[in-house]
């Protein structure tokens, strides 16, 4: 008869697997493909980053031949056909920067005189004198703007701005006005320390930047016959206003 025993070979059988362990055996795999979106994702702002780089580069090209072009032919001749031409650049190009002539010469305004009236908005120095804060902006002003392309920006605005009126605005809004103000407000600091013994020059702090639209005006139509030292000019002007310095 034969048993009814169960054999090893029985005992040991595998079970079925869990078809719940399978879902989550599967469930624990499922962030995998993340990965390959996150890669997808960094690779994707490469392309992003270079069109935007050659979008700068673009319109940094076109402000760079507005001002070769405003500088040769003046504001009132010059042309945006020009301005493309000389940029390398479609006109159509142009307008996805600027919406005309006079919005490209503010942006040369903004980017290449702006900065620097910004420095006039520091203190002195701890330890320096007024007159050493003053110095040292007019050294910059020859060195960055009376000495280079720079100044024939505010000669453009000075001979082309009467017929210009909102250029002339906006250069007043973005320039004059915020360095007339941190001047005013250097040489009240000057009175207060007694560095300056004229009071009322806080009435009209146009006299302590005279000598430097003189210098811009100066180098763009007489430098070629009479070389002026701008530097030892301003040097001079503010001996008239603080005294002159003491040496050792």
């Amino acid at each position: 008869m034969p048993s009814s025993r169960t054999t090893p070979a029985a005992k040991t059988r595998s079970k079925p697997a869990d078809p719940r362990l399978g879902e989550k055996a599967g469930s624990a795999r499922a962030p995998q493909p993340a990965k390959a979106s996150s890669s997808k994702k960094a690779s994707s702002s490469k392309p992003a980053s270079s069109r935007a780089e050659r979008a700068a580069g673009r319109r940094q090209a076109i402000v760079d031949a507005a001002l070769d072009e405003f500088i040769s032919r003046g504001f009132t001749a010059t042309r945006l056909d020009d301005v493309a031409k000389r940029a390398g650049v479609a006109k159509g190009t142009i307008y996805l920067h600027f919406k005309d002539k006079e919005s490209m010469f503010e942006e040369l305004i903004r980017t290449a005189l702006v900065p620097l009236i910004g420095r006039l908005h520091a203190p002195p120095a701890i330890g320096g004198s007024v007159r050493d804060a003053i110095e040292g902006f007019a050294r910059t002003f020859v060195q960055e703007v009376a000495s280079t392309r720079r100044g024939e920006i505010v000669r453009l605005i000075v001979a082309e701005g009467p017929r210009f009126p909102s250029i002339a605005d906006f250069y007043y809004r973005e320039v004059v006005s915020r360095g007339l103000a941190a001047m005013r407000a250097l040489i009240e600091l000057g009175v207060a320390r007694g560095e300056i013994k004229q009071k009322n020059l806080a009435r009209f702090p146009q006299i302590l930047v005279a000598p430097a639209i003189i210098a811009v005006i100066w180098q763009s139509l007489f430098g070629r016959h009479a070389p002026l030292d701008a530097t030892a000019m301003l040097g001079v002007h503010l001996d008239m206003i603080f005294g002159e310095r003491r040496t050792a």
